[in-house]
C-alpha cells in the first residue's frame, strides 16, 4: 500500500533536516582547520633549547616541566580559538623553569574550547605528583577554563573572562589582561569583573595586546603591542608565580 502524502512529506523534511546538520557540521570542521594561528619559528625554538625547561608531548596535551623535576602545583592551560597549542611554549616557558610550576597545554578539540567536553582530571593525569591545580586559559580557553574551575584550586584568566558566575565561589583568582588588547578589550573585562570573587586580583599589563599572551604572531583586530616579548613573559611568570605560591 503506498504512503499517504503526509507521511512522504514527513520523510523528505527528515531528511532534509539531517542533510542541513549534516553540512552544518562538516563547515563547522573545515572552518575550525583553517587559519589557526601557529607558533612562531624562533620563539618556540628557543624555548625547547631553555636548559631548565622539559617540553613532552603527551596524550593529555603539551607537559612543560622543571628540569629538576620537581613541582607541587601546575596549571592546566586552555588555548585560545584556534590557536596552535605551541603557541605558547615560549610564553608560559618562566613558570616552569623559573617558578617550578608544571604547565599542561590542552589540545581542545577542532582547535575551540568550546567543543571540548573533557574534565579537568583528563589533563591533570599528565603530572600524577602534582597535588595542586590552577586551571587557566587564553581568550576564549579561558572561558573554557571557568568551567572546569570548580575542579581546581584556582583560576588564572589570561586576555579572557568568565561567562559563568564564580563570585561566591571563594577560589583564588588572577586575571591578566592588556592595555592595548583589541579583542579581550580593557572595557569588556570590566563589564564581566563582577562575576569574580570580589577578592579577584585584576592585573592590566601596560602595553600588552591579545596576541601579547602567546607567541604565534598577530591577529585579526587586535590592538598593536608597546611591550617587548621578553618583559610580557617575565609579568606573567611573576604574577602567576605569586598565585602558585600563594596556595602553599
Amino acid at each position: 500500500m503506498p504512503r499517504s502524502r503526509p507521511k512522504r512529506i514527513l520523510v523528505r523534511v527528515l531528511w532534509s533536516l539531517a542533510a542541513v546538520i549534516m553540512l552544518l557540521v562538516v563547515g563547522v570542521v573545515i572552518w575550525s582547520q583553517v587559519g589557526v594561528m601557529g607558533a612562531e619559528p624562533d620563539p618556540l625554538a628557543q624555548a625547547e633549547k631553555n636548559p631548565t625547561l622539559t617540553v613532552e608531548q603527551a596524550p593529555e596535551g603539551i607537559v612543560l616541566s622543571p628540569a629538576d623535576g620537581e613541582s607541587t602545583v601546575g596549571l592546566v592551560f586552555v588555548p585560545g580559538a584556534k590557536v596552535q597549542p605551541e603557541g605558547y611554549i615560549s610564553t608560559l616557558q618562566g613558570l616552569a623553569a623559573e617558578d617550578g610550576i608544571t604547565v599542561v597545554i590542552t589540545r581542545p578539540w577542532l582547535n575551540l574550547a568550546f567543543f571540548d567536553p573533557r574534565g579537568l582530571d583528563a589533563f591533570t593525569s599528565a603530572a600524577p605528583g602534582v597535588s595542586t591545580w590552577i586551571v587557566g586559559g587564553h581568550s576564549l580557553g579561558g572561558v573554557r577554563a571557568c568551567r572546569l574551575a570548580p575542579d581546581a584550586d584556582a583560576l588564572a584568566l589570561f586576555a579572557s573572562y568568565c561567562a559563568n558566575d564564580l563570585s561566591d565561589s571563594g577560589m583564588p583568582v588572577l586575571s591578566l589582561s592588556g592595555s592595548k588588547d583589541g579583542l579581550s578589550t580593557p572595557q569588556k573585562i570590566a563589564d564581566a569583573r563582577d562575576l569574580l570573587p570580589e577578592a579577584a586580583e585584576i592585573i592590566e599589563i601596560d602595553g600588552a595586546s591579545h596576541a601579547s599572551f602567546g607567541a604565534y604572531g598577530p591577529q585579526a583586530g587586535d590592538g598593536i603591542p608597546s611591550i617587548s616579548d621578553d618583559d610580557m613573559r617575565a609579568q606573567i611568570t611573576e604574577a602567576v608565580g605569586a598565585l602558585a605560591a600563594a596556595l602553599g
